[in-house]
């Protein structure tokens, strides 16, 4: 099984002592997210195939990547480095630090170990389209070399970020829309090329009817890339988590309502509140990252 760390929260950025104590442990307890039973997934063992890491920063996590490549278990970061203005990702780490994290991860363990993800794409008056073409093109040279993949995604705003964003927008003072079709597929088309000039293949997260000429469909979990790393083969499956996704089956072990980053965007955070006071209520030592809802 691949372990997804986290599609639900930054865990190298916040949680990474968690994941440590985990690792230790053999296995995590991971609630289920609409009810139910939590689940015990192990975390070490002939059961695990890899491990794909989701993150803003991954500076917090390198011992960990380091330990698992010293036992010849693959991973795979998503490393997320869009260089929006704070209105819109308010606690994030500088763009200059993140590039160059992705450069020393990439320099220690292969380019086929980091993604880098300029996810979601956000049309606002602070970034229009213009802006990512220059916003883009100027992090992908500076990325030239050391990745071999960009993931894209037009930004939808879910109606439990919807709140987020318009409060944002009210107090820095700027506009957003949802564009139209075709207005999306054309900024994504551009941005294709310009990925393809520094010799990155340029994906689509989950949004099938977005693709156009340059794009070929994302596989976020993708047990291919672990393979190759891996240098050995696997038994996997698709098995993706909504229309449209290519992604592996995978266990995510983080939770919603997590992840203090401030992403006015984000899906995995309805309420800003809640989650700095998860983190804020975190016991690393748990055997569950959220062990019980606060807010």
């Amino acid at each position: 099984m691949i372990i997804s760390a986290s599609y639900r929260t930054d865990i190298p950025a916040f949680y990474s002592d968690w994941l440590r104590a985990r690792l230790d442990a053999g296995y995590a307890v991971v609630p289920n997210p609409y009810g139910g039973k939590p689940s015990r997934v192990a975390l070490t063992g002939k059961d695990v195939d890899g491990f794909v890491f989701w993150t803003r920063n991954a500076r917090p996590a390198r011992d960990i990547f380091g330990w698992l490549a010293g036992n010849g278990v693959p991973f795979v970061v998503q490393y997320t480095v869009t260089g929006y203005p704070t209105a819109l990702e308010t606690s994030v780490p500088p763009v200059t630090t993140a590039l160059d994290d992705i450069r020393a991860l990439a320099d220690r363990f292969g380019p086929r170990a980091v993604v880098w993800r300029y996810d979601p794409v956000f049309w606002s008056s602070l970034t229009p389209a213009d802006f990512h073409r220059e916003n883009f093109a100027a992090l992908a040279a500076t990325l030239r070399g050391s990745v071999d993949e960009v993931t894209l995604s037009a930004a939808h705003i879910y109606r439990k970020t919807r709140r987020n964003t318009d409060d944002s927008a009210e107090r820095a003072d700027f506009t957003w829309w949802d564009p139209a079709e075709d207005e999306k597929i054309a900024l994504l088309g551009d941005l294709a090329a310009l990925a393809a000039d520094v010799g990155m293949t340029a994906t689509l997260c989950s949004q099938p009817a977005l693709l156009t000429d340059g794009l070929k469909p994302a596989r976020c979990i993708d047990a291919e890339r672990l393979v190759d790393i891996a240098g050995q083969p696997f038994k996997s499956r698709q098995k993706g988590n909504r229309p449209g996704c290519l992604c592996a089956e995978s266990r995510d072990i983080g939770g919603y309502d997590s992840c203090p980053h401030g992403c006015v965007y984000c899906y995995a955070v309805g309420n800003r509140q809640r989650a700095k006071n998860a983190l804020k209520n975190h016991d690393p030592a748990g055997e569950t990252l959220l062990p019980a809802r606060v807010g």
